[in-house]
């Protein structure tokens, strides 16, 4: 009870604590940095055939960090004439690749794992400085990103073909399972590291080679990771990066006959031009697109679970990942004893730069993605909503923003129905379970769902009913490498991770043996 008393005033001290700690935040920021530009895995340079390049007009893009707006580095601005050398590149050590052995190509991404293990606090801080969430939260980024890695290590070697009984004597029939080909990988800024690794390791894993494009926002990670493969021995031109002109290395990647795949975590609009532009040329797609998770809580839930698993599927990452809930929907004999416990559970959040020892939620990745939480608010507000607490802008400035909780939120509101992006966490009410799976499904996106209860026979009921491709039961975080993330509708198409994953990557190929009873 002495805790929960003191947590009213929690808000007041986190926000002075931020305040005053925040000078020893920027030294260590600045020594860290400092440190960074010195390691060997620190790049700056676009990577294309193994080598390190600028782009060929020596333009260039500046990296900031989100915590204080000062710049970490300038990289290549590169656009179509780059991508089309990367691709080029790719399609050159395919033919290598490809050829190697199973366990020759797992021995590689083996050790890529334990050079990226062996970096991690680098990478963590890297992650830190240009994505900006807190470093305990970063370098948990590294242990899921390397785990896709060391997984498809081992699963490189379980790629099994098949026997088919012949329906005539003389003929044999089997089934071969090949790499796809050359793979163009789009990255998002939210996960710097494991966006890459969850699609890159699976394309290696089976012999495919990749162009990736990450974020114009945060490459520094994706070329510090290339760095880490380049030393553990991956043969120049396996693994290729360029970055710049989005719209220019999209259309270069779409247009290119030899690129056979494309694999994209983002916004639902960019996947669905992706989409339309693969057709052209008939390529394989992977989306995993936006989502409008709902987070159901019904009364019957425990409580203390409840808070928790909501608190971390919702302010995870200042609420900027895929998976967050969007929707927070609780059922009406609980929701004003939720909706206290949550709001203090809430207060006790600390926000500040990821360098500071003990904050939870960092800043904003930008300017848009603040503007775009406050249109959200202030609709919401607008259309009959309460701010129970936060709704503005933190007092540190720059993109921080208050976590905050509103109520009597409203389905036609946009906070209910499109994905705020933020640490923002709408509660709705709802009577029955029925309407409780009505109102998640209601909606376009279907990737993430999140329920509480202690009943068995609810649990099966709601998840089967619930039209979406991830479903957390008691638990707020449910991402691992070996289980398979992806959505259905319009959160997009295919699967990462687990023994699934790795067949998005590779084409079936049935081979029939004709007189087979000649001696």
């Amino acid at each position: 009870m002495r805790v929960l008393q003191v947590l009213a005033v929690s808000k007041i001290l986190t926000s002075h604590l931020s305040r005053t700690h925040r000078p020893s935040a920027s030294r260590q920021m600045s020594t860290a940095a400092s440190s960074l530009k010195k390691s060997p895995i620190f790049r700056t340079l676009g990577l294309i055939g193994g080598k390190w390049i600028d782009a060929y007009d020596a333009k260039t893009i500046q990296v900031n960090n989100p915590s204080t707006g000062e710049i970490i580095a300038e990289v290549p601005f590169m656009g179509t004439l780059e991508t089309n050398d990367a691709i080029s590149s790719a399609s050159d050590a395919f033919n290598s690749w490809s050829k190697l052995t199973a366990a020759e190509r797992s021995k590689y991404l083996r050790k890529w794992y334990d050079l990226i293990m062996a970096h991690k606090e680098e990478l963590g801080q890297l992650i830190t400085l240009e994505q900006g969430k807190p470093l305990k939260e970063a370098l948990g980024e590294v242990n899921y990103g390397a785990s896709f890695i060391e997984f498809f290590a081992e699963e490189a070697k379980r790629i099994y073909g098949d026997i088919i009984p012949a329906t005539l004597g003389d003929r044999r029939l089997f089934v071969l399972k090949q790499p796809v080909g050359v793979v163009g990988a789009i990255t998002p800024w939210n996960f710097p590291l494991a966006m890459i690794t969850r699609k890159v390791g699976p394309a290696l894993a089976c012999g495919c080679t990749v162009v990736v494009k990450p974020s114009e926002l945060t490459p520094l990670t994706a070329l510090a990771t290339a760095e880490l493969a380049l030393q553990a021995g991956i043969p120049p031109g396996v693994i290729n990066v360029v970055m710049g002109n989005a719209t220019k290395i999209g259309d270069a990647l779409l247009a290119s006959t030899q690129v056979r795949k494309i694999t994209f975590t983002g916004s639902t609009a960019v996947g669905k031009k992706l989409m339309a532009g693969a057709a052209e040329t008939v390529k394989r797609v992977s989306l995993e697109l936006g989502g409008n998770a709902p987070c159901i809580v019904f009364d019957d839930a425990d409580l203390d679970v409840a808070v928790k698993g909501t608190l971390a599927a919702k302010f995870r990452n200042s609420g900027q990942t895929c998976v967050c809930a969007n929707r927070v929907i609780v059922q009406e004999g609980i929701y004003e004893k939720f909706a206290e416990a949550f709001s203090k559970a809430v207060q006790n959040l600390q926000v500040g730069d990821g360098f500071t020892e003990g904050v939870v939620q960092g800043p904003l990745i930008n300017e848009a993605a603040v503007q775009k939480v406050e249109t959200f608010i202030q609709d919401a507000m607008s259309k009959g909503a309460k701010v129970l607490l936060g709704g503005k802008r933190h007092s540190l400035g720059m993109t921080f923003y208050e976590p905050t909780i509103v109520t009597d939120v409203k389905s036609e509101m946009l906070l209910a129905s499109e994905e705020v992006f933020g640490p923002v966490a709408p509660i709705l009410r709802f009577k029955t379970e029925e309407e409780a799976i009505h109102m998640a499904n209601n909606t376009k996106a279907g990737l993430a769902a999140y329920i509480f209860t202690n009943n068995v026979q609810r649990t099966w009921r709601v998840s089967e009913a619930l039209e979406y491709g991830l479903v957390g039961v008691n638990e707020g975080i449910i991402s691992t490498e070996v289980a398979p993330f992806g959505g259905v509708k319009q959160s997009g198409l295919g699967r990462e991770g687990s023994k699934y994953g790795i067949d998005e990557y590779l084409d079936v190929k049935y081979v029939c043996l004709g007189d087979m009873n000649r001696s």
